[in-house]
């Protein structure tokens, strides 16, 4: 299973269930929402010539401008596929009661010249551990949370009303962003039953951004948000052929957003294009005075996103390639990943062979799982302690909760990690816990500017994942993966995925792009310009399963 934290303990195969969906908080419709149609796998949802598995955010905004379409139509479209493809892919967990209400008010502001953001009048799903003050719960996953009430929206979710954005509602997860149990399923959680990859339907999604990836490509929104902490955006965006864009620390504020770690966790962006991605990437992001991570991202992205998204940002740049590990494994990640090579080079690139980003194992297995259990503890405390509602206050009460309602949180695995962290005694003062932290920090920050710095890189290319694995819920036996995550989360740095091309039977592959700390304006433009050259992502099929 993909980890949400690259940890030897939790190195299991990718393990999904398959099984229908039990939505424990069902999708709520509108009274205005149309009713569901008949299932199709076409993209043409409006009396447009418009396909929303290919618009992207600046088609859509061309055509609202243009009053081709208004906001609520287009909310109407995207809450149609949900109908129509969420039984199927048990993506989205819950629909926004007020999304039609929102859109009429974005078309309102559209039509009085008073547009707020490069997102108005764009429906966004959100991952469902970011807090939102409206009629959604937020609950990572678990029904122990469904009577929590945050009091505030996340920094992020007010950043994008801010830019106009439609909250269309919240995407199934792993429950706890896949740090409960090492056991866990990749997209299953007990609110939102599993989420399925929608190429092939008895693949997995990965984790644990699962239902935003698996929504962000079959087009239930126009873009996604996720969060990563060891590879929970670019694992699942690669799986299912979408762009994922995990952010340097503290770029985009975690406040308000159901933790892990705050030493590792990055929400970001999830879109079927580059271009999506970075306009969403540049609503979100900056500082926030609750974030102290946060407080040096002011700046560091560019206000017109035209300044970074050129179609030559790879000429005369000097890409590594990173092969060790990654290279060897699969035929046909060897196939795609040879063909970007490639691609590169045509595009103007000098590509340095051997930019294999090697970190201190002993180092990370020694002492990352140490660090992030007392974060964790601590982190999750406070988040638990300061949300307001009924539900469990701190992560022994959990534990307990999750025991009295074993047959339906503990029915797929158990809650080893939990009891692991609430048995951690030190504190983030506590001199033990800061010498595992530094160590790990300072052998992944290394691993990758050495690298860069030897070879005098703009950035390091690799392969972002294996093809995915069948579903498991019995959990599978260990397989080897392509760990291109672990280095760029412990470090916090920027790590972003775009689709490059199919193993056997459609199922996708993607490629990375990783560079130093605040690179992520450099590392979208190289991103796009891949992309744009090879223009190879193709929409899902929603095959039941391979021949």
């Amino acid at each position: 299973m993909r980890s949400s934290i690259a940890i030897p303990l939790r190195r299991t195969a990718v393990a999904v269930a398959l099984a229908s969906v039990c939505l424990a908080t069902p999708l709520t419709a509108h009274a205005d929402e149309a009713p569901p149609t008949t299932a199709t796998n076409s993209g043409q949802d409006l009396d447009l010539d418009l396909d929303l598995d290919k618009a992207t955010v600046l088609d859509l905004q061309r055509a609202m401008d243009g009053k081709r379409m208004t906001s609520e139509q287009l909310t109407q479209a995207y809450l149609r596929r949900i109908h129509r493809l969420n039984p199927r892919l048990g993506a989205v967990v819950t629909v926004n009661p007020d999304a039609i209400a929102l859109a009429r008010r974005s078309d309102t502001a559209r039509r009085s010249g008073k547009a707020r953001g490069p997102l108005e009048g764009i429906p966004v799903l959100l991952k469902d551990n970011m807090d939102t003050a409206d009629r959604q719960p937020t609950t990572a996953g678990s029904t122990a949370m469904l009577t929590a009430r945050p009091a505030k929206d996340a920094f992020l979710v007010r950043r994008l009303r801010e830019a106009g954005a439609v909250i269309l509602g919240k995407a199934n997860m792993t429950q706890w962003a896949n740090f409960r149990s090492s056991a866990a399923i990749a997209g299953w959680s007990s609110t939102g039953g599993q989420t399925h990859n929608p190429y092939v339907l008895d693949r997995s999604p990965c984790g644990s951004s699962s239902g935003s990836a698996a929504a962000a490509a079959a087009g239930l929104a126009a873009v996604t948000i996720g969060t990563d902490t060891g590879g929970s955006i670019v694992c699942p965006a690669s799986m299912t052929s979408t762009v994922g864009v995990k952010p340097t620390l503290g770029l985009v504020s975690r406040t308000g957003i159901v933790p892990i770690t705050a030493r590792h966790d990055s929400p970001g962006p999830i879109a079927r294009n580059t271009t999506d991605a970075a306009l969403t990437l540049l609503a979100i992001y900056g500082p926030d005075p609750a974030d102290a991570d946060s407080a040096q991202s002011a700046g560091k992205l560019p206000a017109d996103y035209r300044t970074v998204l050129k179609r030559d940002a790879l000429r005369g740049k000097r890409i590594g390639v990173w092969r060790k590990g990654h290279i060897g494994i699969d035929p046909d990640i060897d196939r795609v990943f040879e063909a970007t090579v490639k691609k590169l080079r045509d595009l103007g690139a000098t590509v340095v062979e051997g930019a294999d980003v090697l970190t201190d194992d002993k180092a990370v297995g020694e002492h990352l799982y140490p660090a992030v259990l007392t974060e964790f503890k601590h982190d999750l405390n406070a988040y638990l302690a300061a949300t307001p509602g009924e539900h469990p206050k701190d992560l022994t009460a959990l534990i307990a909760y999750n025991k009295r309602h074993a047959k339906i949180e503990l029915a797929k695995f158990n809650q080893d990690i939990f009891e692991m962290a609430d048995k951690t005694t030190g504190d983030l003062s506590d001199p033990a816990y800061r010498e595992h932290r530094d160590i790990v920090t300072t052998a992944a920050r290394r691993s990758i500017d050495d690298t860069l710095a030897k070879h005098r890189l703009d950035a390091i290319v690799t392969p972002t994942e294996l093809p995915a694995p069948k579903v498991d819920y019995q959990g599978g036996k260990e397989n080897a993966f392509v760990n291109s995550s672990s280095s760029t989360s412990a470090a916090g740095y920027p790590h972003i995925t775009v689709p490059a091309g199919y193993a056997k039977g459609g199922l996708p592959l993607g490629v990375s792009f990783i560079g130093t700390r605040f690179a992520d304006a450099k590392l979208l433009g190289y991103a796009y310009a891949y992309e744009q050259a090879t223009q190879v992502r193709r929409a899902p099929r929603y095959l039941p399963t391979l021949p």
